[in-house]
């Protein structure tokens, strides 16, 4: 009996939290294939170490490394420009944080569609999250529908679909989901401004702790400042 195809699908794979569980969804079914994005941030080292074993560890053997400069030569935010510092948690109100950075899933998008392209792929994970995140307005979920419309526009076939699963999900509600397909939660890395250790404040950081404490369960890497964890 021959074997079943899966079609393709294409995951945009940060090495952080949410798109590890993205990709985890993604290999169920299909046959995925993962990009990832060097913009100039300053994890990238430490993220693009974490894309690869992430990879690893799935069976994801298709890999695309693209860099991106334009992001890091327009600057505009703490994660690309040296000279604004990434703020704690506790500095971060109700605007915009200076972590965004502009308008950056647009790029990240139209590098994975063309890919997808190439490849026949038929799908586009992305691992954007609105509730429980920094406020990003690129990871809203009118901004997908409205970007699907110009893929539609603006490919050959214009039958890609860009698939945002976890959009609507809480932080800890992505954790659990995470844990139940085997996600390597123990490869992800998704601190603003440390390379060796989480540095625990930043507003990634505060995020992706909440997130395992609400979720009854410990977040298996370490961290400079952390607060204490319950498995409840």
């Amino acid at each position: 009996m021959a074997a079943i195809t899966k079609s393709r699908a294409v995951v945009l794979l940060s090495g952080g939290m949410d798109s590890c569980v993205c990709a985890a969804l993604a290999v169920q079914d299909f046959d995925a294939a993962a990009l990832h994005v060097s913009y100039g941030q300053k994890t990238e080292e430490r993220e693009r170490q974490s894309f690869l074993e992430i990879c690893a560890r799935l069976g994801i053997e298709e890999k695309l490394i693209v860099r991106n400069d334009a992001l890091r030569a327009i600057g505009g935010s703490a994660l690309t420009d040296p000279n604004i510092a990434v703020p704690q948690a506790t500095q971060i109100g109700r605007e915009i944080p200076a972590t965004y950075v502009p308008f950056r899933n647009a790029h990240f998008l139209s590098a994975a569609v063309s890919w997808a392209e190439v490849l026949g792929a038929e799908s586009v994970y992305i691992g954007a999250v609105e509730q429980d995140s920094s406020g990003y307005p690129d990871c809203r979920p009118a901004y997908y529908r409205a970007f699907n419309e110009v893929v539609k526009a603006g490919t050959k076939r214009g039958n890609i679909q860009i698939r945002t699963p976890l959009i609507g999900m809480r932080k800890a509600e992505i954790v659990t989901l995470g844990l139940e397909l085997g996600a390597p939660f123990d490869l992800t890395w998704s601190c603003y401004s440390q390379q060796d250790r989480a540095c625990g404040i930043c507003d990634s950081c505060a995020l992706r702790l909440r997130a395992f404490q609400d979720a009854g369960t410990v977040d298996p890497i370490s961290y400079q400042i952390a607060p204490t964890q319950s498995t409840g």
